[in-house]
């Protein structure tokens, strides 16, 4: 196979995707290049297992150290399990391709990404999703769609297409944008309460320069060519109108039990004797049907029950309206050692959120492709068994978990204080006790109010909302709050968390092909009005941050010294901050800009522990009096340390107010005495005298005798 490349200018800068070089074994592999950021992305193919009732596609995205020159940090020095950024890539690359697959289609499908080279300015995550559509087009699997990403910021209100990292230290927004010729079909965002308008503003800007990319990945595939032969399974009119026949009134009277367990528990047994009905072996036989074709189709057939009836009645399976929001409820501190927490109730979906304080010590260590660098806030999210009634393995965090976590996370992120403010490291973590939709967005209110209930002085309280979307070919009906099954059977799943000023995070997922703009500018507006009602609700329990932090969590103090007396507080080996550690049991973080935080559970250690440091650090100033030690005695005088490592001379002549014939008639090595610094000369030596002092004090007696005749 020759080389193909195709190039086009995209933001300033070069995009690349070539093919027939690298990997050439695969069903389908390019080369992305964007910079001297370079992604390789292969799929590969397998015929479908026996029985599988769904598309088994998988991910893979890796981000080889190498890449940018790096060696991987721990024992080992390889690359071991995926990072959490390379799992939100996985993630942000299955969710726009997998929808455009065939219906029908349940082949093995693999897409693997791997970064060959990063130039630490270009994100490689677009390069992955770019590849993959690419790469897919050439390959001999049912999708026809071709599919561009683009990462878009905000700089001084500017929009801007695919910043590079040192451009997004200076952005309000960080959005990726999938999407092909006719409409978007996942969005990404990260924001700084930006309003709607400037939302809508970033996909117009994004999705145009998505057309360009689709039109590279169309140039590449009329040029290499793509043939399949894959034909969806021919469909058995009679078996469908026959369960159609018998299951439709049944569902419909089980889709109409408004409680989710009951509605589930007649679900359940609709399929189960429909299932029996059909596949029961006669007189010992082969089964007539296939269990797994049924199920498929009474799944189709309540999806049907459950969109039409809120196409043509408006009404939910619930009971509610298309934008009735479910009954909330709101608790702060209902864990008592906790440092704050908060349990958020709406309707079937209820989320316990807790907040942990800690110190700089406790600040995640990220270690990628990048500089290394420490986070200070982090919410994690867990998705147990219990909260669905149903029983499951329990093994390793899924990626479902990581991905909801990481969008709560990026919701908060943006209204907590600075660190100057507010220097305590934060996590947040949500267990979910129930589920009936959108839970991510219930960590969210959670994860407001537990930050409030911790005493985190948040800039505003956050909410969020899941709208979803039914339709078909006359109307469309957006549905506000959605259950668990209007994910399934709706056509999106759109995730808006912000204050009442504007969006804090976005995430789109879509089983459709694409989402038109005034779709996306009609959700955008009703997700403003429910995040609003629901923050009125939410501010019942709490309205402002509590004004202190929990007794039991760390009391941090910030001081500033002079980056010079670094050395004085560490000591030599470590001796002098290991002895304010010890005893004051605070934990003592010092910085190489001279900052100094100290962290203790007990607020009077944690200020013994900053006098301690003080008088270590504590300057010599003229003029003033000391409580100083004898550390060594000569002929001449005396030297005295004033406060730890700084002493200075109190000559013979000023040890007192008469004369002195030998410094040992007044001092001894380890005496206290009472000096004051009379000068420090161009050299820094400190001059001490003990005679100023007495002299001092014998007119402040004369002084007191006069005022009492």
């Amino acid at each position: 196979m020759a080389v193909v490349k195709v190039e086009r200018e995209i933001a300033g800068r070069r995009l690349t995707i070539e093919t027939g070089k690298l990997a050439k074994q695969a069903a389908g592999s390019v080369v992305c290049s964007y910079g001297e950021t370079v992604v390789l992305v292969g799929v590969v193919t397998a015929r479908p297992r026996e029985g599988i009732d769904f598309f088994p596609l998988t991910v893979d995205y890796r981000e080889k150290v190498y890449a940018a020159g790096k060696f991987p940090g721990g024992f080992f020095k390889r690359e071991g399990r995926p990072t959490t950024k390379e799992i939100l890539t996985m993630r942000m690359t299955d969710r726009p391709l997998r929808p455009l697959f065939a219906k029908g289609f349940k082949d093995e499908v693999l897409i693997q990404a791997m970064v060959l080279s990063a130039d630490q300015e270009n994100d490689p995550d677009l390069l992955a999703i770019i590849g993959a559509a690419a790469a897919i087009r050439i390959a001999p699997v049912p999708l026809d769609v071709s599919v561009g990403a683009v990462r878009v910021g905000m700089i001084d209100g500017e929009v801007v297409v695919n910043p590079g990292y040192s451009q997004m230290e200076y952005s309000s927004l960080e959005m990726v944008l999938v999407g092909h010729r006719d409409a978007v079909n996942m969005i990404e965002v990260r924001a700084h309460e930006l309003s709607e308008e400037k939302i809508v503003e970033a996909i117009d800007s994004g999705h145009e320069a998505i057309k360009v990319i689709c039109g590279m990945i169309d140039e590449l595939v009329s040029e290499v060519g793509k043939a399949h032969s894959w034909e969806p399974p021919a469909e058995d009119t009679e078996l469908i109108a026959r369960v159609r026949e018998r299951a439709l009134e049944a569902m419909q009277a089980a889709k109409s039990i408004t409680g989710k367990q009951e509605r589930k528990a007649a679900v359940d047994e609709l399929y189960e004797q429909v299932t029996e009905e059909f596949c029961t072996p006669q007189n010992g036989g082969e089964p007539p049907c296939d269990p797994g074709l049924i199920r498929g189709l009474l799944d189709e057939i309540e999806g049907e029950v459950v969109c039409r009836r809120i196409l043509d009645e408006g009404v939910r399976s619930d009971g509610r309206g298309p934008r009735d929001i479910r009954p909330i409820s709101c608790e702060v501190a209902t864990l008592p050692r906790v440092h704050g927490s908060a349990l958020f109730t709406r309707g079937e979906t209820q989320a316990l959120v807790t907040t942990t304080l800690g110190t700089g010590r406790d600040e995640q260590i990220i270690d990628g492709l990048n500089e290394e660098y420490s986070k200070k806030f982090m919410l994690h999210y867990n998705f147990p068994p219990i909260c669905t009634g149903e029983v499951r393995r329990i093994g390793a965090v899924s990626r479902r978990e990581i991905g909801h976590g990481a969008l709560a996370e990026k919701s908060l992120e943006a209204m907590l204080p600075s660190p100057e403010k507010f220097p305590y490291t934060i996590r947040l973590v949500s267990d979910i006790m129930e589920s009936n939709g959108s839970s991510s967005m219930a960590s969210v209110c959670g994860g407001t109010l537990a930050l409030m209930d911790a005493g985190v002085p948040i800039r505003q309280p956050v909410a969020g909302i899941s709208i979803g979307m039914v339709r078909n070919e006359q109307k469309h009906v957006l549905l506000v709050d959605i259950l668990g099954e209007e994910d399934h059977f709706g056509e999106m799943d759109f995730k808006v968390a912000g204050t009442q000023r504007g969006i804090t995070g976005i995430q789109l997922d879509l089983k459709g092909q694409g989402l038109p703009g005034e779709i996306i500018r009609e959700t955008l507006e009703l997700a403003q009005e429910a995040r609003i009602k629901i923050l009125k609700d939410m501010l019942k329990a709490l309205p402002r941050p509590r004004e202190d932090i929990s007794p039991f969590a760390p009391r941090i103090i910030t001081m500033k010294i002079n980056p010079e007396f670094i050395g004085r507080v560490i000591g030599p080996a470590g001796k002098g901050i290991r002895k304010i550690e010890a005893e004051t049991g605070a934990k003592v973080d010092i910085e190489d800009d001279g900052t100094i935080i100290i962290a203790c559970i007990d607020l009077a250690n944690t200020q013994k522990a900053q006098q301690m440091i003080e008088a270590v650090t504590e300057e010599v100033q003229v003029g003033k009096i000391y409580d100083g030690r004898v550390s060594s005695v000569k002929d001449f005088g005396a030297f005295i340390e004033i406060f730890p490592g700084q002493d200075g001379l109190c000559h013979i002549s000023e040890l007192d107010t008469d004369y002195v014939k030998a410094v040992s008639d007044v001092c001894k090595i380890g005496d206290t005495l009472k000096v004051k610094v009379i000068l420090i000369d161009e050299q820094g030596r400190v001059k001490l005298s003990r005679k100023a002092v007495l002299l001092e004090e014998r007119q402040g007696a004369q002084a007191e005798v006069a005022k009492s005749k």
